[in-house]
């Protein structure tokens, strides 16, 4: 046994493949991009990839479910509302191989559009639902989660919020578990889900809760923890409760996952009972507990869920009286509402109050090939209605650009729907959508293919694909057009021939670092009466590492007109220059990677390419070209 630093992703990584897990499938979404990466630094011996969407993610694992192997699909909070069409059916289906759904949560929305609790979905789907707390925790639940499918015949939920996923801890490796898989059934009555295979899988998934809810009160993982009065803790993890172990303290605490140690931080006199599986609940060994306290609460973030179990089956206690619904509860919060409760006559933790700072504006990274799109569109003066990606930076000041941001793909559809609308209203009006390749791909095509649908000829729609050849926001994961940009990829996906064949007979291509080039091509199809697509085809200069000679500004030339700054580029700043009363634009050569858009939005060709003899003109927008799609740079292709 060596024990080794891991975060909580990596620690369910490590659980999965000592499991004895084979396949493991995901879409990247924070907070478990690093878990799928981290499964992958042990192949050959496991499979694992970042399936196109969550849903597709989903039926890989299920697919390797069907043969008996064990298979882990992970994803973000609302990643799961995209699995949840397979998830909803495969849950009647009877477990052949364990597998393990992890729910990465967002507690704050720290990375989010929203707070979704998954707990709900869980117990929808008759899902077991496991919450650790620590990277250890993280790892044993993954081992057990893939024990328990087996065993009870049902899919489990490993739920992980942000922090759990992302902070480190100490984790014991093991070996190993070398398993052979029995291979696909075939028992049509058991996978082929028609209404007269599915109506006696209702009984079924009803039986296996009734189990697992019986069983969980003699589980380690569901604990009882004792305050005494110097301090010491006593745990009792066997039901029915031993009467010794009860505590003359008055107050019972029921909580999971890093809420635990958050509430040990401030050694209250609480009990404490632990439940490392959420769904279902002990809840006969929990009633009996009950009702030797006068007062029970319960610890959980966001939704009453825990709360709302105990009340359903009359178990009387409080949490969302005392503990806030949304957000993340720290330490100081959790003290807050035990003094709130009576539990703490006063708190010694201060609540963090806002403090003033220098505002940081959002910014796309330097380089970003989004950044003169939407710089042309700002210009332009057009409502643009936005979707997920690093553009839906786009949404914030300075560019404060994007109009609405709801889900992956959502854009399209909105966009008809506000066409259809409009036009019956009389107040039809242009309208621009945005999107990126890989949100394309995840879940755009089928939008897109929509738009056809009763299409109105006269109805003035444009779709502008930003093809940066990676999924950006979530770590540069690959999509199924970054073949066109490096020879690692095995997907060379051509948007505008893939778009051609589903019926869209105008489709444009622009080199978007071509500014004035790009800036006409994007009027001109804001102003045709019809549906026009427009692609862009620069890649991320972050994920590609793409650098070129930099910029730099002549003082004596430039006016201080503000043209560079405007375009929201990180290296670009107002600087006093020496002899110089007014402020002019300068580039951090440190920062600039050589895009050119600044020089080309110059009015008065201040700015020119470090080494160029006299001021931009047409040579700084051709030094760096747009990649052939048939070339990767290792081949000769030029960024």
């Amino acid at each position: 046994m060596e024990v080794k630093l891991m975060t909580g992703n990596e620690a369910a990584a490590r659980g999965f493949y000592e499991a004895g897990g084979l396949v493991a499938s995901s879409y990247p979404g924070s907070p478990t991009v690093e878990l799928l990466e981290a499964v992958r630094a042990y192949s050959p011996e496991v499979y694992a990839e970042f399936s196109v969407n969550e849903k597709v993610a989903l039926e890989v694992g299920i697919g390797a479910s069907f043969t008996g192997a064990r298979a882990m699909v992970s994803m973000k909070h609302v990643g799961v509302n995209i699995a949840m069409d397979p998830l909803m059916t495969f849950t009647q289906t009877p477990i052949q191989g364990g597998f393990l759904l992890v729910s990465g949560e967002d507690p704050g929305m720290a990375s989010s559009q929203n707070e979704q609790d998954n707990r709900v979905l869980g117990k929808f789907a008759n899902m077991a639902i496991l919450d650790p707390g620590s990277s250890q925790e993280a790892k044993d639940f993954a081992k057990l989660g893939f024990s328990l499918s087996e065993d009870y015949g049902l899919p489990v939920m490993l739920r992980m919020t942000s922090r759990v996923c992302h902070s480190r801890g100490p984790v014991e490796e093991l070996e190993r578990e070398v398993r052979d898989i029995s291979g696909f059934s075939k028992i049509p009555e058991d996978f082929g889900m028609v209404p007269p295979n599915t109506f006696p899988k209702q009984f079924e998934m009803k039986k296996r809760i009734e189990r697992l809810t019986e069983d969980a009160s003699g589980w380690d993982i569901n604990f009882l923890e004792v305050w005494e009065e110097d301090g010491r803790n006593s745990v009792q993890r066997l039901a029915p409760i031993d009467p010794q172990f009860l505590s003359p303290h008055k107050t019972l605490i029921i909580t999971s996952g890093l809420l635990y140690y958050n509430l040990k931080e401030l050694e209250a006199p609480v009990d404490i009972y632990k439940l490392g599986m959420v769904y279902p609940l002990p809840i006969e060994a929990l009633r009996s507990l009950a009702e030797d306290y006068e007062q029970v609460l319960v610890l959980e973030e966001l939704t009453p869920f825990i709360e709302n179990e105990l009340k359903i089956h009359g178990i009387a206690c409080e949490g969302k009286k005392y503990f806030s619904f949304t957000g993340e509860l720290h330490t100081e919060l959790i003290e807050a509402g035990l003094v709130k409760a009576g539990v703490l006559k006063a708190a010694n933790y201060e609540t963090a109050g806002e403090v003033d700072t220098v505002a940081r504006i959002s910014m796309f990274c330097a380089g970003c090939p989004h950044r003169p799109v939407f710089d042309i569109l700002k210009k332009i003066k057009i409502s643009v209605i936005g979707d997920i990606g690093c553009y839906s930076l786009a949404v914030l000041e300075p560019l404060h650009m994007l109009n609405t941001i709801i889900s992956m793909g959502a854009t399209i559809g909105i966009m008809k729907g506000m066409s259809k609308a409009l036009s019956l209203s009389g107040k039809a009006e242009p309208l621009v959508s945005v999107i990126g390749d890989g949100t394309f791909f995840h879940s755009g095509m089928t939008g897109a293919l929509n738009l056809l649908h009763q299409l109105d000829p006269a109805a003035n729609l444009t779709l502008i694909i930003l093809n940066n050849g990676t999924t950006a926001m979530t770590g540069g994961q690959m999509t199924a057009t970054s073949g066109s940009y490096t020879k690692d990829w095995d997907m060379n996906t051509s948007i505008p021939e893939l778009l051609k064949a589903m019926g869209f007979p105008r489709v444009r291509v622009v080199d978007q670092f071509d500014y004035k080039g790009a800036k006409a091509a994007i009027e001109e199809e804001l102003k045709f009466e019809g549906l026009s697509i427009v692609m862009t085809t620069r890649p991320c200069a972050l994920n590609f590492k793409i650098r070129e000679p930099y910029f730099v500004v002549d003082p004596q030339i430039c006016i201080g007109c503000r043209s560079c700054v405007k375009t929201n580029c990180p290296p670009i700043v107002m600087k006093a220059y020496n002899g110089i009363e007014k402020l002019k634009s300068s580039i951090d050569p440190d920062l600039c990677v050589g895009c050119s858009v600044c020089s080309q939005v110059c009015p008065v060709s201040a700015i020119s390419r470090v080494g160029d003899k006299g001021r931009n003109g047409e040579k700084a927008s051709t030094l760096v070209e747009a990649l052939p799609a048939d070339k990767s740079p290792e081949e000769g292709g030029k960024r």
